[in-house]
């Protein structure tokens, strides 16, 4: 399949989950990273109107913003910018914090994303919209994604690509070279990248998933990830009694 034949598949596949939903539009974060411009793209192919996209920073780094703002602006998306900094804060002055913990850095990093998809939720909620999610196969695989955060969403049009496929469609669709080449990043914390958190990089895990070779320290790596994020990936469970 080409780009252009994955580009129309994959509009129509986003837009017939919002009409199957009995919906009327999309709505969906614009971090500045490639994953969520390239859905920002499709989604903007998908619907000339009933989309909104929010630009939600958290004490975050001024260029993603900017890198935001450019998507939106080059591909005419409406948006909404909504700064997060004050309820973040507000929330880290009552809740218990050992900030010598590295867990702490993680809760805190969480703490922004589900922020966000309380957000994202609320809009949808009064817009009669459904939450498009930006991640890709490569991070759902391992659970490289908050759970309740932006791993909680209606639907995932990049779940079956790995990151070097979302990277191809990104320069197909025209996605802006200085996104596409930047290290990917969560932006969960200053100096945060998506490789050093994971151990590996994303050109190993795309092998490991799509059948090519990998040395055995990064084979065990990744199915350790992949069974530590099992319970990420499913429902809750209940009783079978």
């Amino acid at each position: 399949m080409n780009m252009q034949q994955l580009t129309d598949k994959l509009v129509l596949w986003i837009r017939e989950g919002v009409l199957a939903a009995g919906l009327k539009g999309v709505v969906f974060g614009i971090s500045g990273g490639l994953d969520s411009s390239v859905v920002a793209v499709l989604c903007r192919r998908a619907f000339d109107k009933n989309i909104l996209g929010l630009i939600m920073p958290c004490y975050s780094n001024q260029q993603d913003k900017q890198h935001a703002i450019t998507v939106s602006d080059k591909f005419s998306i409406p948006t909404q910018t909504i700064v997060l900094d004050d309820i973040y804060y507000s929330l880290l002055k009552i809740l218990p914090l050992d900030e010598a913990s590295a867990a702490s850095q993680l809760a805190k990093g969480n703490l922004k994303a589900r922020l966000r998809m309380l957000t994202l939720y609320f809009h949808a909620n009064q817009l009669n919209y459904l939450v498009v999610g930006s991640g890709n196969r490569s991070e759902l695989a391992v659970g490289y994604f908050t759970k309740h955060g932006d791993g909680s969403v209606d639907i995932l049009p990049l779940g079956n690509l790995v990151k070097r496929q979302v990277k191809e469609l990104a320069e197909f669709l025209g996605v802006p070279q200085e996104i596409i080449d930047k290290p990917p990043s969560a932006g969960l914390w200053a100096g945060q990248t998506d490789e050093d958190e994971l151990g590996l990089s994303y050109d190993e895990l795309d092998s490991y998933l799509t059948g090519g070779s990998v040395n055995e320290k990064i084979k065990r790596k990744i199915e350790k990830l992949k069974a530590s994020s099992d319970h990420k990936r499913k429902p809750p469970p209940v009783p079978d009694f």
